[in-house]
């Protein structure tokens, strides 16, 4: 069986191994430069491909349809996608003799769409996980094509859960290989009308706001705790980060419960939430720093 790749992050990077030890010819992968302005915390698929003499290419958003002929010349048996952040043209996706597949960070149908680990925690699920589903026009909409879950705990970050999404990626790769070696893919259908969509988030919408609930923003600490952005409130005309929060007391007496914001007790730190509950700040920084 032959493929072409679009992979970045670190699920592209364990997604391509599972491929590889399957002992699938990757005759192409498409994935992308570093952002300078991003901070970088996960692996490379592009270093992975050196180490493996594979061919590959970072083309920009504009360039893809170029590369059409490229495709329809190597014309795969498989295109797979495994969290490359540009909308494949549907015109490369049909150069796939068999099926074009996307790894999704979620149990589709639900989170379709951007940043799906970081909506699940911010919206305080305990469980999401990793699909594999057939590419179509509309993002993450087209048949399931296998699943595996993972645990949220109440307390691990978005980081955190990402590791174990990508694990599970390997675990649905694993599971579905030996159909798609004989060129049969399992389908279910994928149940839009069950799930939600989700768009991308941007650093400003990881502002606290005290008047929300204890745990919503202990949910929204932890969903976009670093090395993503980090929530942040302004204290004493700084903005501060706020990286890591508990809900868990015992709290001190003196906290006075109905005043939201930050009050500081026996050298710690707490914010009074509009449920007339705390959390705890563990630690937090300047925003420059």
């Amino acid at each position: 069986m032959h493929a072409v790749v679009f992979a970045y992050h670190d699920v592209g990077v364990n997604c391509l191994k599972a491929l590889l030890n399957a002992g699938i010819q990757v005759d192409l992968v498409v994935t992308h430069e570093d952002d300078p302005n991003e901070n970088v915390w996960f692996g490379s698929v592009a270093k992975l491909c050196q180490e493996n003499n594979i061919s590959y290419i970072t083309p920009s958003v504009t360039d893809l349809s170029a590369l059409l002929p490229k495709f329809q010349a190597i014309a795969p048996d498989y295109i797979f996608s495994f969290y490359y952040r540009f909308m494949i043209p549907e015109q490369i996706l049909a150069c796939a003799k068999i099926a074009a597949l996307n790894m999704h960070g979620s149990l589709l149908p639900k989170y379709r769409g951007r940043a799906p680990v970081n909506w699940a925690i911010l919206h305080g699920e305990t469980e999401t996980g990793a699909t594999l589903h057939v590419m179509e026009l509309k993002p993450d909409a087209g048949d399931i094509v296998g699943q595996a879950a993972v645990s949220i705990g109440p307390d691990e970050t978005a980081t955190e859960v990402f590791s174990k999404v990508s694990q599970a990626a390997v675990s649905v790769i694993d599971q579905v290989l030996p159909s798609l070696l004989k060129g049969v893919v399992p389908r279910k259908p994928n149940e839009l009308q069950k799930g939600s969509y989700f768009g991308g988030r941007k650093p400003a919408d990881g502002q606290i706001q005290w008047n929300q609930t204890a745990k919503q923003v202990h949910d929204l600490v932890r969903a976009v705790a670093p090395p993503y952005p980090g929530a942040f409130i302004d204290h004493e005309g700084k903005a501060m980060i706020v990286a890591r929060t508990t809900l868990k007391g015992p709290f001190p007496a003196q906290l006075n419960l109905g005043v939201c914001g930050i009050q500081v007790v026996d050298n710690r730190v707490f914010g009074i939430c509009g449920d007339h509950l705390a959390v705890e700040v563990l630690e937090w920084f300047p925003a420059n720093k």
